[in-house]
């Protein structure tokens, strides 16, 4: 009588589930399946394609691309419309019930894999999980070769520690690394030196490979931001022959690599005063066979005996490389001028007015938001342009005029403080 009634309560469970996940209802696009792969281009543009849900093809000719929920107010129809530009394409939002999983969807992420290993095994030990516990769990991680860094937003609860390498063992089985190790913040001794604690490991010394240029370096000693490969790849993709290049903040070579490697400057001078930076830099010119064409100046940039020879300099300090702007004035040719390539933190200022039926995530995601940052980023770029062109004239004596060539956008901070790049062309009236 027993296992009859588990039997039954086990088919109503799985008749019920299956009622819920028939109930999921999900907005689709629905387009001409002639025109599937224009649209599906557009929105992948525009960061709407729900990857969760497979893409259907109906028996009418058309197909339907899920699309994310949070993300309808930024779907522009009109604007996509005209985007496909086809007279007889049409494209409407229609609502799907429980459309299959894709692959990824299926997949469980490594998250859910790390907060299901971490309960199973504080289960087991007799301790009560909890939804802090949960949250402590890391989504997201720098990967070095064999070498996991997390951020030090997470494990901040003292029984990770106290379970100890049966835990850390568990945690890099599942990511597929040996080591693993955590940062906890960035010491104010001018070298900008990690505060990193190895959690399973002893060597701290790890490869990254990025664009086919590889980086050698400890990590508890020198920094390493993954945040900035699209500005890495943004340099590698310049054409730089016959130029000679300064990188005033060179570090391990994030930017100097890229210019020599990819951008086949003539000549690089990397400018570095953290001893540890410049230890790694030496090695990783070496090993990537471009130490012949560049000259490492160790210590204070700012006292570089050095002018009026650069076609290009890079000033690539956060949150603000103002301190070397007039150093890199002093560096570029007084004759032809060149480019500059200015980094820093911009602040987007809050506006508290918020359109009518509007939430604020609606705004902070809609092309008002971008249209603001572009703005404030733009008058910024003016403001150093100007102020560049008055450096320029005290250094050399002569009238100069910069022009805006180009604002890139790096990473974002928080949501109004983003990292950015102006270059700035410089040349002598």
């Amino acid at each position: 009588m027993q296992v009859g009634c588990l039997v039954r309560s086990r088919k109503y469970f799985d008749a019920f589930s299956h009622a819920l996940q028939t109930m999921v209802v999900i907005p689709c696009l629905k387009v001409p399946q002639r025109h599937a792969q224009l649209y599906k281009k557009y929105l992948q543009s525009q960061g709407v394609l729900e990857l969760r849900y497979c893409t259907q093809k109906h028996a009418d000719g058309t197909v339907t691309f899920p699309v994310v929920a949070s993300a309808l107010k930024r779907l522009d129809l009109v604007a996509l419309k005209e985007y496909i530009a086809e007279e007889d394409s049409f494209c409407e939002i229609v609502d799907i019930q429980a459309p299959p999983l894709s692959k990824k969807g299926k997949v469980k992420s490594f998250n859910e894999r790390l907060i299901e290993t971490a309960k199973s095994l504080l289960v087991s030990k007799g301790e009560t999980w909890s939804v802090d516990l949960e949250k402590d769990i890391p989504s997201r991680w720098q990967c070095h070769g064999d070498l996991v860094l997390f951020g030090d937003s997470c494990f901040s609860n003292t029984i990770w520690r106290e379970i100890g390498p049966e835990f850390w063992n568990l945690v890099a089985q599942i990511l597929g690394v040996k080591r693993l190790a955590q940062i906890k913040k960035i010491s104010q001794d001018g070298y900008r030196t990690p505060i990193v604690t190895m959690l399973l490991g002893d060597s701290s010394y790890v490869t990254h490979i990025d664009n086919h240029i590889r980086y050698e370096f400890d990590i508890t000693k020198c920094m390493f931001s993954s945040g900035n490969i699209t500005e890495k790849l943004r340099i590698a993709s310049l054409d730089c022959s016959g130029e000679t290049v300064v990188d005033l903040y060179a570090g391990i070579g994030y930017f100097t690599l890229p210019f020599l490697v990819h951008a086949n400057a003539s000549h690089v001078h990397a400018c570095e005063w953290n001893p540890d930076a410049v230890k790694a830099l030496h090695r990783n010119l070496q090993i990537n066979g471009v130490s012949d064409r560049c000259t490492v100046h160790q210590g204070d940039n700012r006292q570089l005996p050095l002018s009026d020879f650069a076609d290009r300099v890079n000033l690539g300090l956060i949150p603000s490389s103002e301190e070397g702007w007039p150093m890199a004035c002093r560096l570029l040719k007084k004759r032809t001028g060149g480019i500059l390539h200015i980094h820093q933190n911009v602040t987007t200022p809050l506006h508290h007015e918020t359109p009518e039926n509007a939430s604020a995530m609606d705004v902070e995601q809609s092309p008002l938001k971008s249209q603001r940052d572009m703005e404030v980023w733009t008058a910024w770029a003016r403001e150093t342009g100007s102020r560049i062109c008055t450096l320029l004239s005290d250094v050399a004596g002569d009238k100069w005029t910069t022009d805006i060539r180009h604002i890139e956008h790096v990473k974002t901070y928080a949501p109004h403080i983003s990292h950015v790049v102006l270059d700035l062309e410089c040349r002598p009236l």
